[in-house]
């Protein structure tokens, strides 16, 4: 998955006392645009030396040991520079997995800094707090830390046919062509197998049992924390298909699952633990 990157080490603890140095990795974000450098065969991310007068910067965490950084002022491409979308970088296949791991977790933290510029509970313009990784208003205290999203992915298997459901997402969720297990988001005062419950009722119509805790994943390009359960079908396995969230849901063979074309993602692990035969033992 996306954040397994040994041998490599992203250290996300705050240092209120981290300086930019001259070998300092720099993320300079135009949205979800990064800056890199023009590479045919790998992306590169700009050192501070090769950046004047990098003062105002904000310590994000250290990669390798090398401190990241993400600047407050965003240059415009210049020779040897041009920004492109995180999400392009992803598909292009040029790039390691651990530059795409340190990206989106390096991303979500620059559009948390983005969209909390004023205080959400008086309207004043907030400051960065110097002892930890937080968001404070000046005036009335409000202080804001780094939103994480939970969501659920849920594996749904029918045991008597040997069979898992996958879905495609609508095309109002996204021009995404590959196959996926049902996912959806906690919502407030509801547990995380309630969640996975709920999901797989609103999106296929079918009700599940012995939901089996598989594995997390952080998903930083939407602040997610992906939770992954196995789980059986209970019941029918008639689909009652939400047209709003999915254009496709079909149970297949282990031989039909076709997997994603990367293995960044917890679901696409999923799906092929499956394929593959070697999903865990879900207790009845």
């Amino acid at each position: 998955m996306l954040q397994e990157i040994a041998p490599h080490v992203l250290n996300n603890q705050y240092d209120p006392d981290a300086k930019v140095q001259q070998d300092s990795i720099l993320f300079f974000f135009r949205g979800s645009e990064l800056l890199c450098k023009k590479n045919e065969d790998e992306i590169v991310l700009p050192r501070a030396s090769e950046f004047k007068d990098i003062e105002d910067a904000v310590y994000l965490f250290s990669f390798d040991g090398t401190g990241c950084f993400l600047p407050h002022e965003t240059p415009d491409a210049s020779d040897g520079y041009a920004y492109r979308d995180i999400r392009v970088i992803r598909k292009t296949g040029n790039a390691s997995q651990h530059f795409m791991f340190a990206a989106f977790t390096a991303y979500q933290l620059s559009h948390w800094y983005s969209v909390h510029r004023f205080c959400g509970h008086c309207g004043t313009d907030t400051i960065r707090s110097e002892e930890e990784r937080a968001i404070v208003c000046p005036v009335c205290g409000q202080r804001e830390y780094p939103k994480i999203a939970p969501a659920v992915v849920v594996a749904i298997i029918d045991p008597e046919a040997d069979k898992i459901l996958l879905t495609k997402y609508a095309a109002s969720r996204g021009a995404y062509p590959y196959y996926a297990l049902v996912a959806g988001f906690n919502e407030i005062g509801e547990t995380l197998e309630e969640t996975a419950a709920r999901e797989v009722m609103e999106e296929t119509g079918l009700e599940i049992e012995d939901l089996h805790y598989y594995k997390s994943q952080p998903w930083g390009i939407v602040d997610d924390l992906m939770i992954g359960f196995f789980c059986h079908v209970k019941g029918s396995r008639e689909i009652h298909m939400d047209t709003a969230e999915l254009r496709e849901a079909v149970w297949l063979s282990r031989d039909e699952v076709i997997p994603q074309p990367d293995n960044y993602s917890l679901t696409n692990e999923m799906m092929c633990l499956f394929k593959d035969g070697k999903e865990p033992c879900i207790a009845r």
